[in-house]
């Protein structure tokens, strides 16, 4: 059976996940869930506290392929993902980032790298920890348009704000679902990121700061 992996999304630059360039990648962060979600399942964002998005949904997507970097990377399919530091705020927040040259890994200049473009070894080795990338030709993304999740059908899940993901069979998630597909339309980008602005922005993991350009 198909399993629902739902989290609190705490910060969102339209990078993890990315939703552009008609496909839904989630290719940082979140090593756990990228390395036993599977063609099929579910991946759900829901806003937390710093978003002031508590019961809302950012964005849900339907897992169609789960692929190593190196074939992110190579498949041109992928090519307008990689980032463009002085490009447009979609452009800058690319999530195509890693790949292996002579068994090493390398990280492109991106919001995961230090301001000046150096890798940052932290955030590299944390993504790097799985070596897949969840592809989606099936999503719903909402950004700062995040939507309200009716509070009864949070309830029959035992939804609740925590920290690191929780795992449902996708039956028990389905009136969530059925919801999000019946009231909107697949495969938009329906909102801005809630940190879009900020697009330029470096995160480290290390000590879960944002560092803003220049």
């Amino acid at each position: 059976m198909s399993k629902v992996y739902i989290y609190v999304v705490d910060r969102d630059f339209g990078f993890a996940p990315n939703p552009f360039h008609k496909l839904c990648t989630l290719a940082t962060c979140k090593p756990i869930i990228r390395r036993v979600a599977k063609e099929g399942d579910w991946v759900i964002g829901m806003g937390g506290s710093r978003l002031n998005a508590t019961g809302r949904c950012v964005f849900a997507m339907r897992v169609s392929n789960s692929i190593t970097f190196n074939e992110y990377w190579e498949n041109p399919l992928y090519r307008d993902k990689k980032p463009v530091r002085n490009g447009s705020k979609k452009m800058m927040v690319g999530d195509n980032i890693y790949h292996q040259v002579a068994g090493d890994w390398t990280q492109l200049n991106s919001h995961h790298s230090h301001p000046d473009g150096s890798p940052n070894i932290h955030n590299l080795i944390n993504d790097t920890q799985t070596d897949a990338v969840l592809v989606s030709d099936y999503f719903f993304y909402f950004g700062a348009s995040a939507i309200e999740i009716p509070a009864d059908l949070l309830q029959k899940i035992n939804y609740r704000n925590a920290r690191h993901h929780r795992v449902f069979d996708i039956s028990d998630v389905e009136p969530i679902l059925k919801f999000i597909e019946s009231n909107f339309t697949a495969n938009r980008v329906l909102g801005d990121p809630f940190d879009f602005e900020a697009a330029s922005a470096r995160y480290s993991a290390k000590d879960n700061k944002v560092i803003v350009d220049g």
